[in-house]
């Protein structure tokens, strides 16, 4: 992880000035997401980059915990918290395979542009089902790189070689759903918006 770690901490504030690539989609994202929000919740953004989902969806629960592996990430996600006035998400620098949280006490988990970038999916997301409440939500978008177009396969080895990738696992959107009912989850909800786009999964712990 050390390596994912000096990989985001170099590139933390280009990425904060990036645009959104496809802002249409990111909002009905939001939009779906916000369909298993309540203002009860206590929510859990793992590999939360720089808190900008996390400030989205705060006036919509209780409190948001928000950690990633980048403390250049999470300096760059309590400014933008301050600046926008947002108190009730905490940033803090966190492992993604360490949840510092008791079994069954969350109600909603988010991992977005996350799971294909661990060494091991299936630890991660068994950890999140058991912090997770019965009837509790695990929201992800993940790059299922396998499905997609030939020529991004073949760019994302030659990526992580050079270096300009980070490490990323390559599965299927199959693989992920297996991965993720082999944990326990019940599948509710899936949108793949494009071919050469992130799946989007959201799916309650039974």
């Amino acid at each position: 992880m050390v390596q994912q770690k000096e990989f985001w901490d170099k590139r933390a504030y280009k990425y904060s000035l990036r645009p959104v690539a496809d802002e249409a989609t990111y909002e009905e994202k939001l939009a779906i997401t916000r369909k298993y929000l309540r203002e009860d919740m206590e929510v859990l953004e793992i590999g939360c980059g720089t808190g900008s989902t996390s400030i989205a969806h705060a006036p919509y629960v209780k409190q948001i915990r928000a950690t990633d592996i980048s403390s250049k990430m999470i300096e760059i996600a309590r400014d933008k918290a301050k600046a926008s006035g947002i108190a009730n998400v905490t940033f803090e620098v966190q492992d993604a395979n360490v949840i510092a949280a008791p079994d069954s006490s969350l109600d909603v988990v988010m991992a977005h542009n996350l799971l294909h970038l661990l060494d091991d999916r299936e630890k991660a997301i068994g950890n999140v089902y058991r912090k997770l409440k019965p009837g509790g939500v695990f929201v992800t978008s993940t790059a299922c790189i396998r499905d997609m177009i030939l020529p991004l396969r073949l760019i994302v080895p030659v990526g992580r070689f050079l270096r300009v990738f980070p490490p990323v696992q390559v599965f299927s959107v199959a693989d992920l759903k297996a991965s993720l009912e082999k944990a326990g989850f019940e599948i509710d909800y899936e949108w793949l918006p494009k071919r050469q786009a992130a799946v989007f999964i959201v799916c309650r712990k039974t």
